[in-house]
């Protein structure tokens, strides 16, 4: 295992070049994308190289019983002042049908049905 995965190291990459010749070969030996496999052969060295730092413990191994209940903080409840009943609000609501016009003489003016188009 390397100290620093910058400096060179002529066993990293022996072990990198092998990867990538195995990739190369698995994916039906294509030309043209050494690079692509040359990085991620580099990726897979590193993981293995980096000796189990991402991995969580098994909390049974630990002693720990993962069945147990767990303290949870109580939400607290929040009105929302910001929204008004007679205004629309932001979840996408719309006025559904269109407000009556008054005619000349205070009737309502008839709104058209309207058409089908075939």
């Amino acid at each position: 295992m390397a100290d620093n995965p910058l400096k060179f190291d002529a066993d990293r990459e022996h072990r990198i070049r092998a990867r990538a010749y195995h990739l190369w070969e698995t994916e039906g030996k294509p030309e043209g994308r050494a690079v692509e496999f040359w990085e991620r052969a580099a990726e897979l060295v590193g993981m293995e190289d980096s000796g189990l730092t991402g991995q969580i413990e098994n909390p049974i191994a630990a002693g720990i019983d993962p069945t147990a209940p767990t303290n949870v903080e109580e939400a607290e409840i929040q009105q929302n002042l910001g929204e008004f009943p007679d205004r629309l609000a932001d979840q996408g609501e719309w006025q559904q049908t269109p407000k009556a016009k008054k005619g000349r003489k205070g009737r309502k003016a008839e709104v058209p049905e309207p058409t089908k188009n075939a």
